[in-house]
């Protein structure tokens, strides 16, 4: 007699996307796409968008002991140049804020580092220092709108799970260009390039070529974006959800590897007549059925009690820090290619002794009496203390994103609400003891006595900031 022997297995039937009962939002449709190979797509293109930016911005920092000589630039000149790219941002805020709202992300990427381009291209062609003010004012004009843009628009492709990491992505994206840059540098401008044109009516030296070479990001980047699809919260938001629709369905094809037809959101709510039934919560823009005019004047009505009590003295406390830390920052970043150069001279021309820091920074001010103007071309050192002090601020960007994460986590996870103001009085005391770390450092710089504790000091600041 024999036993039959049975087998009996449990199986877990494979999870599909659960299909909505009605009209899905935009966070359902989002997290139905899930995050795969076109999110990894989206990091890719914004390395060269994210680099145009802190190019645009900073760029100048290493091209003025180079320049100085060929475009007799004295040191008002320098800090003028250092800061007409902002003046040229300041300029532009509100009409690139606007034009974010009406254009689309898309229109507004794609134009933007295309423009940024032909003005990186016209101050890489400048002879005069004038020309190179120009282009570095609409520059600054013209990268405030993608550079906006961009972060909005990576946002608008994550659900809620994976959208505060993009920010940490994308910032440690800049922070690598701010490593770039210098990098760059140290191969380009050392070398004694030159060559004329049109009978030396254009003249290129090496700080030439190397602003071409800065213009490639912007020019990458504003291609691409011919080529990339518009924000599927723009496109809801303008009442266009046929083609959120399909910009959805490509997304989670990429990601999953399914067919587009597999999609399971099928349709997404009406935006427009939520915000027909809520006026007040049209956020300023231009939908299907509201003019630019509209559009203009909602979003002033929505501005305005920034300008009056009670909301006045906060909006006024906020600006004021973050124009002073802006201010501090900025002051002491823009010019530390200019004081490297400034300490390597002053060794260099001091059989490599080394000095106080007030005493090197007189190498940037040439003597009157001197009638011959003289770029020392041996100045490694200029490069490598620039890619020291961002490297530091890297890495310290990376350990605050993962100790912001743990706080978070920390926060969510606590059951009372002692606990959560105990770990906001954590985090606000960090950030006060960052504060203060910076401004000692940046205050003990002056009195560094050699190059090595100037460098080190710098980069405390730099990445204390």
């Amino acid at each position: 007699m024999t036993k039959k022997l049975r087998i009996f297995t449990i199986s877990k039937p494979i999870q599909k996307p659960e299909k909505p009962s009605g009209p899905a939002d935009f966070e359902t449709a989002i997290s139905a796409t899930g995050f795969g190979k076109y999110n990894l797509f989206l990091i890719l293109i914004a390395v060269p968008a994210g680099w145009s930016s802190i190019f645009e911005t900073t760029t100048m920092s290493y091209v003025f002991p180079a320049a100085q000589c060929d475009l007799d630039l004295s040191l008002d000149d320098k800090g003028l140049l250092n800061a007409i790219t902002y003046l040229g941002m300041i300029s532009s805020a509100m009409i690139w804020g606007f034009l974010y709202d009406t254009l689309g992300r898309k229109k507004l990427l794609m134009v933007g580092f295309l423009l940024d381009a032909v003005f990186v291209i016209m101050s890489a062609f400048s002879q005069t220092k004038t020309l190179l003010m120009v282009s570095k004012f609409f520059g600054g004009f013209v990268v405030n709108g993608p550079f906006a843009a961009l972060t909005s628009y990576i946002s608008e492709f994550h659900c809620a799970k994976h959208r505060a990491r993009m920010q940490l992505v994308l910032g440690a994206i800049f922070n690598f260009g701010s490593i770039m840059l210098p990098l760059l540098a140290w191969i380009i401008l050392p070398q004694n390039f030159y060559f004329s044109l049109l009978n030396k009516s254009l003249e290129f030296h090496s700080w030439n070529i190397y602003l071409f070479l800065v213009a490639i990001p912007s020019v990458v980047s504003g291609i691409v974006f011919i080529f990339m699809p518009e924000s599927p919260k723009f496109l809801m938001t303008m009442g266009q959800n046929e083609k959120a629709l399909i910009v959805f369905r490509r997304v989670y094809s990429w990601n999953s590897g399914q067919p587009v037809d597999s999609y399971p959101i099928k349709e997404l709510v009406d935006e427009i007549a939520l915000k027909q039934s809520n006026p007040q919560h049209h956020g300023g823009q231009v939908t299907a059925n509201r003019s630019k005019i509209q559009a203009l004047k909602e979003g002033w009505q929505q501005i305005k009690p920034l300008f009056f009590p009670p909301l006045l003295a906060n909006i006024i406390l906020v600006c004021s820090i973050q124009t002073l830390f802006t201010m501090s920052l900025n002051s002491l970043r823009l010019w530390l290619p200019q004081i490297f150069q400034a300490m390597n001279d002053y060794q260099y021309f001091n059989s490599g002794s080394s000095a106080d820091l007030c005493t090197m920074l007189e190498m940037i001010q040439p003597s009157k009496t001197s009638t011959e103007c003289v770029v020392n071309l041996n100045n490694s050192s200029v490069y490598i203390n620039s890619i020291i002090v961002a490297s530091v601020s890297t890495l310290s960007y990376i350990f605050a994103g993962y100790l912001i994460n743990i706080l978070g986590k920390k926060r969510l996870m606590s059951k009372t609400f002692h606990s959560m103001l105990q770990h906001k009085d954590i985090f606000r005391a960090f950030l006060d003891l960052l504060g203060i770390v910076a401004g000692v450092c940046a205050f003990s710089v002056y009195f560094a006595p050699n190059v090595a504790l100037a460098v080190t000091l710098s980069s405390l600041f730099i990445a204390s900031g």
